[in-house]
């Protein structure tokens, strides 16, 4: 089977499979009432859009153990990669409440809709402690229909377990990361090292790793074949958060949907952050490590971004960004003519790397 890989129909076919899914769920809530419709609808909102790559992860993932799915079995694996897309969203959600982000890809984040709803109606109480506890419930609420979604996919049991196994270990992951990342934060040390702990498990593995493991065990795959993803995925996986770092702090609203230098605003102690402290003259340092999480204009966002670019930092993100593709790649390359992996698929797992890898500022 090697047909053409047509992102744009995986990704309606991924929307299909969480829509379908949420009007089952919305029939479920059905007895409580219309004062449900407002979690419903955020929820729908934020399984909307995003590019699915850990979906596409995951799919492929499956096809480069299993290369030729039937029917019912190409089915299964749509619904089960759509649930790494509800984890997805729920971690968003949660994000942007630990984060206090306004927007998320250019409209309200859900705790700020949430608030907005209080605010609207009138109610008693503080409109921000309401819009913060809902949008937490929201969360919660993806990460349970996450599991249930993946766990009624339709694969056999054994299967089933497996990919359930993989999936426990990678929420367990992303979550410990984000706990890292606030402590790193609180702590206010720059760190590389640290901040690498970071973007590998709040990011790499849950964004890539633990997508194509998720496929593989789906599709009963060998401890070599676990091996070799991880092998392509773990570095691909880091290059494409470092890419984030690098849209967070210089990337252009209109194509991240954040404000500019957004991750400056909620004083992210990335590598890019870590490795500019390090590398700029004394004053310069202190401005950049005193304005981390502090409000701050255009003019301040601008002479931070100079400041960064003028360390070197920039550039050796993007050198190590380079490095980590290249290294995932060739172990991708000698996965698939070593025959562990299909040529196909490893074709396209190629193409999905560059495109996480090498999004534009």
């Amino acid at each position: 089977m090697n047909e053409t890989w047509d992102a744009d129909e995986f990704r309606r076919r991924v929307q299909g499979a969480l829509d379908t899914f949420l009007v089952t769920q919305t029939e479920r809530l059905a007895p409580l009432g219309d004062e449900v419709e407002p979690l419903l609808r955020r929820a729908r909102e934020s399984m909307s859009g995003g590019k699915r790559l850990r979906a596409a992860f995951c799919y492929w993932g499956f096809r480069a153990v299993h290369p030729a799915p039937s029917p019912a079995e190409e089915e299964s694996l749509v619904r089960a990669a759509a649930a790494l897309e509800l984890l997805q969203a729920s971690a968003l959600v949660h994000d942007d409440v630990i984060d206090d982000s306004d927007t998320r890809r250019g409209a309200p984040s859900a705790h700020r809709a949430f608030e907005a709803d209080h605010s609207a109606a009138g109610w008693p109480g503080r409109s921000r402690a309401y819009g913060d506890a809902a949008a937490v419930l929201l969360g919660d609420l993806l990460l349970t229909w996450s599991d249930e979604l993946l766990r009624t996919a339709g694969f056999a049991a054994p299967e089933t377990a497996d990919a359930l196994s993989v999936f426990d270990q990678t929420r367990s992951e992303v979550i410990a990361g984000q706990f890292l990342d606030i402590t790193v934060q609180a702590r206010g040390v720059a760190d590389v090292e640290a901040a690498m702990k970071v973007v590998r498990y709040k990011a790499a593995k849950y964004s890539v790793e633990r997508p194509l493991h998720v496929g593989a065990a789906l599709a009963a795959a060998s401890t070599e074949q676990i091996e070799a993803l991880s092998a392509y995925g773990l570095p691909v996986g880091e290059a494409f958060q470092l890419r984030d770092d690098l849209l967070g702090v210089f990337g252009d609203p209109s194509v991240t949907g954040k404000p500019a230098g957004d991750d400056l605003v909620e004083g992210k102690r990335t590598v890019l952050v870590a490795l500019a402290l390090t590398g700029s003259p004394p004053a310069e340092a202190d401005l950049l490590d005193r304005s981390l999480g502090q409000p701050l204009t255009e003019d301040q966002v601008s002479a931070l971004r100079t400041i960064i670019a003028s360390s070197g930092a920039e550039q050796q993100v993007e050198k190590t960004i380079t490095e980590l593709a290249d290294q995932g790649l060739t172990a991708l390359d000698d996965a698939r003519s070593s025959g562990l992996l299909d040529e196909h698929a490893a074709t396209t797992l190629r193409a999905l790397a560059t495109a996480a890898t090498q999004r534009a500022l």
